[in-house]
């Protein structure tokens, strides 16, 4: 017994100076190695020493033994995302923004339940969004902005209740937007400039009361703009220009004074609009600010 005794708490101790030396489990340290070989970690701006303890690897934030962050943002990574990133069950912030990443999205990325940031922005990914990005619960930022994604936008994304950001601009997206939008009552930002969307803009974004940026420009949205964008009160940016709206009526009885940032291909609004010289030429959902950006 005093034996066994012994050899558990010498096998705690190990375990013990493992997780202080920075080590992970097996899994997801192969998980990392997994995507340094397939994006040429080798040329990554800054590489990892694979023989060095996890910890070092730039970019990679460890609490207690398990990988919870992974921010690779501007680093040279060219090349596709492993199907073994789904091993990486205690990740919270995962950003490969600005890279040169091919390929599509690994289908076991929907497995990262404790995923509250996804920044993928920038990159040359391809292929549809899983529709199972609604097991994401705890995700507030997707942004994919500037890739070449495909398909329509999944119906599950209304599932993903505590979302503050959503950024699907300047991809190859097409069909309508989903009604299950308006039910994310803590999105701040909404971002699909630049698509192949089309049909009228659903009612249910009425109910986005904490919204604050909206940008649906260079669509093919039409119809009429929904009389509910009158409950939009905390938006400030709001651009539709080079869709084929046919009825701007409720913007005429919107309070300009609210607005940052506006733009529509109503002229009629302009004077109206002007008085308070607001700025029609910056396209909101294209800036990016990332606070690794000067690590």
């Amino acid at each position: 017994m005093l034996r066994i005794t012994i050899f558990l708490f010498c096998l705690m101790s190990s375990a013990g100076i493992s997780l202080a030396n920075g080590q992970v489990s097996p899994k997801e340290k192969s998980a990392l190695v997994d995507l340094y070989n397939s994006t040429n970690g080798k040329e990554w701006n800054s590489s990892w020493d694979l023989d060095a303890p996890v910890n070092t690897w730039k970019g990679v934030e460890i609490s207690q033994g398990h990988v919870v962050g992974l921010t690779l943002f501007m680093n040279n990574l060219n090349g596709t995302l492993p199907e073994s990133l789904g091993d990486l069950k205690h990740i919270s912030t995962l950003n490969l923004a600005f890279n040169q990443i091919t390929g599509v999205l690994p289908k076991d990325l929907v497995k990262l339940e404790k995923l509250k940031t996804l920044r993928l922005e920038m990159n040359r990914i391809k292929g549809g969004i899983p529709e199972g990005i609604g097991h994401l619960k705890q995700l507030e930022i997707f942004s994919m902005f500037n890739n070449f994604l495909t398909g329509t936008i999944p119906e599950s994304f209304g599932e993903l209740k505590n979302l503050k950001e959503l950024n699907l601009s300047s991809n190859n997206l097409k069909g309508d937007i989903p009604k299950s939008i308006g039910n994310l009552s803590n999105l701040e930002a909404l971002g699909l400039f630049e698509n192949k969307l089309e049909g009228q803009i659903p009612a249910e974004i009425g109910n986005l009361v904490q919204l604050k940026e909206l940008v649906l420009s260079n669509n093919q949205l039409g119809g009429e703009i929904p009389a509910e964008f009158g409950q939009l009160a905390s938006l400030k940016i709001l651009q539709l220009q080079n869709n084929r709206f046919n009825s701007f009526n409720v913007l005429h009885n919107m309070d300009s004074k609210q607005f940052l940032v506006f733009d529509s291909d109503d002229k009629t609004l302009a004077p109206k609009f002007n008085e308070i010289k607001i700025d029609r030429t910056r396209m909101a959902d294209t800036k990016f600010e990332d606070e690794n950006e000067n690590e």
